[in-house]
């Protein structure tokens, strides 16, 4: 019960969150930048940014539905958009991957934009596995890289890197299994640029919109 209210309270707190910066964004026509786990906006300029905002995305190389290597090599220069699933998850995945694929109708074979979707059930999810899920799910897009690899990478990325942790992107132990609803938006110089609820189409489409704020930067 415990932690059914915690939820409720965190899915609260991060609904009151989008609204104001969404409301903020709307009026400044520009993205806040997030530093920290709580995700607690800055609304600063570009240059104020590169001296005041130090967390940024660390390295990653893993290996996509193609069989292709995808790094930071891959993405340099590039908006991308990450998310966290598993091709047997029944709950909320199914909901995340339909909502992602409206970022894949409106950016389709955009060179600016990258979506990477890390499996959490590397162990099961290989690149045969994540093939057959793309083409299951209609995921065509040359930009939207469904990816596998070491556990321990994923996991560490996701945490430390995306914040996308189940409570605000606190860390936890690493062999604790993660599982979030989170898309983030990730700018051209890998800094965390908004934070989404991936299950709801309103938050995905107002993803889109700031996608676009984020191309005219």
């Amino acid at each position: 019960m415990a932690l059914k209210i915690a939820r409720m309270y965190r899915i609260a707190f991060l609904a009151s969150v989008s609204l104001l910066v969404f409301a903020c964004a709307e009026k400044k026509n520009e993205l806040p930048y997030y530093n920290t786990p709580d995700f607690t906006p800055q609304f600063i300029s570009s240059n104020e940014a590169a001296k005041k905002i130090n967390h940024q995305i660390n390295d990653f190389s893993f290996t996509d539905q193609h069989n292709q290597l995808i790094s930071q090599k891959e993405i340099v220069g590039k908006i991308h958009v990450a998310n966290f699933f598993f091709t047997s998850c029944g709950f909320i995945c199914p909901k995340m991957t339909n909502n992602m694929k409206l970022v894949q109708e409106e950016f389709m074979n955009d060179p600016q934009v990258d979506i990477l979707s890390f499996t959490v059930t590397p162990w099961i999810d290989d690149v045969n596995k994540l093939n057959e899920y793309a083409g299951l799910n209609e995921i065509t897009s040359s930009n939207w890289h469904l990816l596998t690899g070491n556990k321990a990478l994923i996991y560490q990325l996701a945490r430390q890197s995306y914040f996308a942790e189940e409570e605000l992107g606190f860390t936890k132990d690493s062999t604790e299994f993660l599982h979030t609803e989170h898309f983030l938006l990730v700018d051209k110089s890998k800094r965390i640029r908004g934070i989404y609820n991936g299950t709801l189409e309103l938050d995905v489409r107002q993803l889109i919109d700031d996608i676009k704020i984020l191309k005219k930067e």
